[in-house]
């Protein structure tokens, strides 16, 4: 075949002669460039000698420290700046050729394993930078602090918390500190980035065998147990790092309220199941419950008060197993979900105290009540609101049981007329719409623009 010069292969005469021969070969090559985008184009650009990273460092003189420190990126030296970024254009910032996750991944496929069981939300999101400088670091393999300095910066409110903790858990405070128990990127062992289960976690450092384990265990044989049920795996203000809040048969180390005899062969069994044991102690508590007129469905059921409770201790008062955001959340997931869109809405300056702190129990009852909604008092508008809101005390929409509600005369308005009580994602004042216009007008539609 004739070889064409340039300027005739893009006129119409040349494409003409070409038709059916090297036209279509040039069309999928361009696609295939196209597809591929500027990411893949720019390692077969022909730079000059240097331009790959010394002539790059003539502008960008602080990579020159980054490359001067302890621990440096790899790639520096085989495929040097190019080997991450385009230098000419890119749809990435930093002129990265693609984005971050996908970057590292090319070289850190294995961080994450396919069947991980918990995954750090930084690594899931692709936010490496996060933990690591990508040029260079004074620290090992790249990170940005050492140690648990890293990890609390995230994790501030566990920092502030060990800061002040009379017994700190030992290996926080010595050797690896968080990374003695967690994996920094994912684990398939455990939740929590736990590097294994909990009780293997801990009979790696205490020896179950030796006397004096079981003489503090009261000879039960808990060496397979596990050990977060008692124990604050990060410290605590109790000796022996018992949780903060214990429940009084821990406390008294009146094991045999609850369980069997150590010496039994079932001795780590509860004499009894769900409520039916709890009723041994808080029967009074219990009945009182019953005699209300709407009980929370987690009591009616074998399990009770271990739906939300932890027997032996917890972090939070009334042994409640978690945050009242997360126990809550395990039954009423979308409403939690609802909080934390209302949270991070900056539109939401004045957002309702307890969706803010996620106390659900600031307005309802947790095992019964009265009231509609489990809600603690009955009257909501001025019982349940009006403990935060003064709203007695200036102007206010006319409320209570003389003022029909116009959208449903069988209602009479009260605050939840206008505002959703557990917060409305991204609408401000927990309103139901996005403007009080669009609210005003359903009950007042002469005013309508």
């Amino acid at each position: 075949m004739q070889r064409l010069p340039y300027h005739q292969i893009i006129s119409t005469t040349g494409i003409r002669k070409l038709r059916g021969s090297i036209v279509p070969l040039l069309l999928t090559s361009l696609l295939t460039l196209a597809a591929f985008g500027p990411a893949n184009a720019a390692h077969k650009v022909k730079l000059k000698p240097g331009a790959k990273s010394k002539q790059c460092l003539e502008c960008h003189e602080d990579q020159k420290k980054a490359f001067s420190r302890r621990s440096t990126h790899p790639l520096k030296k085989p495929d040097e700046c190019t080997g991450c970024h385009d230098p000419h254009t890119s749809n990435q910032k930093k002129l990265l050729v693609e984005d971050v996750q996908t970057l590292c991944n090319r070289c850190h496929a294995d961080i994450v394993p396919e069947k991980a069981v918990s995954r750090h939300k930084v690594v899931v999101e692709g936010n490496c930078s996060k933990c690591h400088d990508a040029h260079g670091s004074n620290n090992r393999r790249l990170l940005n602090k050492d140690g648990n300095a890293l990890c609390i910066e995230c994790h501030s409110e566990m920092g502030t918390r060990l800061a002040k903790v009379k017994f700190p858990h030992k290996p926080l405070t010595e050797g690896k500190g968080c990374l003695s128990c967690h994996t920094p990127h994912a684990s398939t062992k455990e939740t929590a980035l736990l590097k294994n289960e909990a009780s293997a976690l801990c009979t790696a450092c205490h020896k179950t065998n030796r006397p004096i384990f079981a003489r503090r265990h009261l000879n039960y044989k808990v060496g397979t147990s596990n050990c977060n049920s008692c124990h604050d795996p990060h410290g605590s203000d109790k000796r022996d790092i018992l949780y903060d809040t214990v429940h009084a048969p821990v406390a008294e180390k009146s094991c045999q309220k609850c369980h069997n005899s150590p010496t039994s062969a079932n001795a780590l069994d509860v004499k009894q199941k769900g409520k039916a044991l709890c009723l041994q102690c808080h029967k009074p508590m219990i009945d009182e419950m019953y005699l209300k007129k709407q009980v929370h469905w987690p009591l009616a059921d074998e399990t009770a008060c271990l739906h939300c409770h932890n027997p032996h201790g917890s972090k939070t008062p009334k042994l409640i197993s978690g945050s009242q955001a997360k126990v809550c959340g395990q039954c009423h997931a979308d409403t939690v979900e609802l909080q934390n869109v209302s949270i991070a809405n900056p539109q939401n300056k004045h957002l309702c105290e307890p969706v803010r702190k996620g106390t659900c129990s600031s307005c309802h009852s947790p095992h019964s009540a009265d009231n509609f909604l489990l809600m603690r008092k009955e009257n909501i508008s001025v019982n349940v609101c009006g403990e935060c809101h003064e709203w007695e005390t200036h102007s206010t929409h006319p409320i209570g049981e003389k003022i029909v509600d116009q959208r449903n005369k069988n209602l009479t308005v009260e605050c939840l007329s206008c505002h959703v009580g557990c917060g409305t994602g991204n609408k401000p004042a927990m309103l139901p719409f996005d403007t009080t216009y669009e609210l005003c007008i359903q009950c007042h539609v002469e005013r309508k623009r």
